[in-house]
């Protein structure tokens, strides 16, 4: 799913694609048959049997249609203060956009302290879209992720003896836009083999063969190491006594499946039963499935190790800021700006409690797709992870966009 885990990859079927347009520019359709020759009509009136009207199909929904902020449930009981930081995080990157600019300079003169002050900023500045999803729907699923803690070894010994990896030199990207602009923002994954551009390994082919020397860190639980994977980043406390940060590096290609639809769709768990959890609960009484159910999830996630300065910041989201616990959101970049202030309508982890709140979307993730996704980001600790595995409820999202000039 998550964080700094995020990138914006091609599906495996554009592999053979690839192989095969790497040296071989795409064909050109095939040719339209010729349309019947079309005979001029009769001399003299023609009866013609009343046929009913096709129906006129209904206009699309636009993705994003604009509104008021009154329109916002809980807009004005929402304290603007607690989002401020994640939004002049965002304001870092956002400020060399023109559209952004003129909001993002003027943020700098405003008093976080000020609650008033910050309300009056975003509304004299932002327009809020309500998002839709391509068939009309304005809510959609949202979920939530962590920062993990895990605990390990620069050295395999005694319970640790569960590898993170970094990135394999034989891992080949490929920016598939540069060969073909439809394809923009979309690469592909892989290794040569010979000539060919090949599937990198899959979970399933990693397990069977591990990459011998490429681990980054031992450490001494495999389902935590798994759910690090999910998540995209966490922290390792070292037997030294060090603590330090993984992130998200790169990833093997193979599309993203959640492990807890694997057991809805075997019969194992209810969509009720399939949280964070439900499944290690799952884990626990079925401890030799475990790999099985590993391995229903092809993607596999490599790391990078980070210093860890200040604990109290959160990791850097696709952004390439900290994120901001209870601030900051993963999002589908192809529906919203990544940076972009959002308000989100939800309900509590597992429960019918409102939570509407101002938030940034800082963050993507393999599983987050559509217009109507969010993935609520809660930080780190245990509380953190037990919420965001709660996390599985429906909501409405408005996007904040710039005011155009007058």
């Amino acid at each position: 799913m998550h964080s700094t885990r995020r990138s914006v990859t091609a599906s495996l079927a554009l592999v053979a694609f690839l192989a095969g347009c790497s040296t071989t520019p795409p064909q050109a359709p095939a040719a339209r048959p010729a349309e019947p020759v079309r005979m001029p009509p009769p001399v003299g009136p023609v009866y013609v049997p009343e046929q009913p009207a096709a129906p006129v199909p209904p206009a699309p929904t636009p993705l994003m249609t604009p509104t008021t902020f009154s329109a916002l449930p809980g807009w004005q009981q929402d304290d603007l203060r607690q989002a401020w930081p994640a939004f002049t995080q965002s304001c870092r990157v956002l400020i060399t956009k023109a559209d952004w600019k003129a909001a993002c300079t003027a943020a700098r003169s405003i008093d976080a302290q000020d609650g008033a002050a910050v309300r009056r900023f975003f509304e004299a500045y932002f327009v809020p879209n309500l998002m839709r999803s391509a068939d009309g729907a304005d809510t959609g699923l949202i979920t939530g992720y962590y920062e993990a803690m895990l605990y390990g070894s620069r050295k395999r010994a005694g319970a640790y003896q569960t590898p993170l990896y970094r990135v394999p030199p034989d891992l080949l990207t490929v920016d598939l836009g540069s060969v073909y602009p439809q394809l923009k923002g979309m690469r592909l994954r892989g290794r040569l083999s010979g000539k060919t551009v090949v599937p990198y390994s899959s979970r399933a082919e990693i397990a069977r063969a591990p990459f011998a020397g490429k681990e980054l860190l031992w450490v001494n639980d495999a389902v935590e190491a798994f759910f690090l994977e999910v998540q995209g980043s966490g922290r390792v406390q070292l037997d030294t006594g060090e603590t330090v940060r993984v992130a998200y590096a790169d990833q093997n290609g193979h599309p993203y499946k959640a492990i807890g639809r694997w057991l809805i769709e075997q019969g194992e768990l209810t969509a009720e039963q399939a949280t964070a959890q439900g499944i290690r609960a799952w884990i626990a009484a079925n401890p030799t499935r475990r790999q099985e159910l590993f391995n229903a999830n092809a993607s596999y996630i490599f790391f990078r190790e980070e210093k860890l300065p200040d604990p109290s910041l959160g990791p850097k989201g696709a952004q390439g800021v900290p994120l901001t616990p209870g601030r900051s959101v993963a999002t589908d970049p192809a529906f919203v700006p990544l940076g972009a202030p959002l308000f989100l309508a939800t309900t509590e982890a597992g429960s019918e409690v409102p939570m509407q709140r101002l938030m940034m979307a800082q963050d993507t993730g393999g599983a987050i797709r559509g217009a109507v996704r969010a993935d609520f980001f809660y930080g780190f600790g245990p509380d953190a992870m037990d919420r965001a595995g709660k996390m599985k409820q429906r909501g409405t999202i408005w996007v904040l966009m710039p005011r155009p000039a007058p």
